[in-house]
């Protein structure tokens, strides 16, 4: 029984990713499109940087949606082209945000998630995003390095630990009673999330795949809570005036063109390969913390 139900889940069908490679198309033509015909500085003027940042945003995006530690890519790539760390951050909010929107049009068109399950875990992430966002201001950097260092230390042991890296979930299966009871986990990692941001998806993953112990449902899960935090903490950090919508909208195109694709190759990546892979991105985080803390 739920061999057949996970057959279900793992294999979309080809009318399926048609209408997403034309939904992303679409989407892709229409700005390029708008870009070309109207001039504003509300959108993004077609040069190398348009492209290159919708490169870093396709790139950090996918790998993102799969393992977390898309900031790993976008916040450093985006200073190199010239673009300030304040902007980079901000904008960086805004295209993970706008990737997680279109990852959650998609599991709700496929009925991959329950509306009740997606509203509610929205609803905390984004109060949380909020309060992240808010607390930025009265924490120091250096404090959140510390923390996030040993959140992802205990991540690691925890990714390694886990020896239940199998497909034994059914789609519709709704929330326990001790899943509604800690809410204030994704709550916490939305906090983190809106005013930070470093391993948040990893820390999603890492949460939802212990509650389903499915890694799908969990990279599901964690896309929902991202669109919470991201949006909460966006409309915070809007307030700041760091956003540059030029940036915002080449980076939210690619994010949207990564997240998609990630989507679509989330069913056919092995169990083996999503630890390996989930392991690489919490190791790499680890790696940037300690390099923030001592040199």
């Amino acid at each position: 029984m739920n061999t057949h139900i996970l057959k279900k889940e793992a294999a979309p069908s080809s009318k399926q990713k048609s209408h997403v490679k034309k939904a992303i198309f679409f989407i892709l033509g229409l700005i390029l499109f708008i870009s070309n015909i109207f001039e504003s500085t509300l959108l993004p003027s077609i040069d190398y940087q348009f492209f290159l940042l919708i490169f870093i945003g396709l790139i950090a995006s996918f790998l993102g949606t799969l393992a977390g530690g898309a900031a790993l890519i976008t916040i450093p790539a985006m200073m190199l082209t010239g673009i300030p760390i304040q902007t980079s951050i901000a904008t960086n909010k805004f295209s993970s945000g706008i990737a997680a929107i279109s990852s959650v049009f998609y599991l709700i068109q496929h009925k991959q998630l329950q509306t009740k399950s997606i509203l509610r875990n929205v609803l905390v992430a984004f109060a949380g995003g909020l309060c992240g966002a808010l607390l930025t201001a009265q924490v120091a950097e250096q404090t959140m390095n510390v923390v996030a260092f040993f959140l992802l230390c205990f991540a690691l042991l925890v990714t390694m630990k886990n020896k239940d890296w199998t497909g034994s979930i059914a789609i519709h299966k709704p929330l326990s009673s001790s899943m509604k009871a800690n809410l204030y986990i994704p709550f916490l990692v939305a906090i983190y999330d809106g005013g930070f941001g470093p391993g948040s998806s990893t820390f999603g993953i890492i949460y939802y795949f212990k509650n389903f112990h499915n890694y799908m449902k969990a990279v599901q899960m964690t896309r929902v809570l991202i669109l919470g935090s991201c949006t909460g903490g966006f409309i915070v950090f809007y307030q700041t005036g760091f956003i540059n919508w030029s940036y915002a909208i080449s980076m939210g195109i690619g994010s949207i063109l990564g997240s998609q694709i990630g989507l679509l190759c989330l069913p056919h990546i092995p169990q083996k390969i999503a630890q390996r892979l989930l392991l690489s991105i919490i190791l790499l985080l680890i790696g940037q913390m300690f390099y923030k803390l001592f040199y």
